[in-house]
């Protein structure tokens, strides 16, 4: 008898803690809505590649990303199509990536992975548009 009340007890907490995580939503993805980099990138490799814009164009993440809806909060909306610096960029990125593939496959890192020879900072040099001087 007493045995079978902890196995109750123990598979009525099992339905509650089942229950909990059934109705918990999933962790917002914090990289979603990237439509030319890889959806699974880790927030450093993000962190890296957008620290390479911001160098290679002199400025800031304003540039591309909105400000958030919620006049309250001082924070960019990351996700948001907002600007259309943005969607210039991920223009950019497609039209490097095809330049090095065609022109420049055969520059090769020792894993054999294509190394970039063409990047935004060949055009740019630290200015948001090309060919304009600081």
């Amino acid at each position: 008898m007493h045995h079978r009340k902890i196995f109750a007890g123990i598979v009525f907490i099992s339905f509650i803690v089942f229950g909990i995580a059934a109705t918990t939503p999933p962790a917002e993805n914090p990289n979603k809505n990237l439509k030319v980099l890889p959806k699974n990138i880790s927030h450093e490799d993000l962190d890296k590649i957008m620290d390479g814009f911001k160098e290679a164009l002199g400025v800031k993440c304003n540039f591309c990303h909105a400000p958030s809806a919620d006049t309250a909060s001082h924070h960019l909306d990351f996700p948001s199509d907002a600007k259309p610096e943005k969607d210039i960029a991920r223009h950019m990125m497609k039209m490097t990536a095809k330049i090095n593939k065609k022109y420049f496959s055969f520059n090769k890192d020792e894993a054999g992975k294509m190394v970039q020879t063409i990047s935004c900072i060949t055009c740019h040099r630290g200015n948001p548009h090309p060919g304009e001087k600081h």
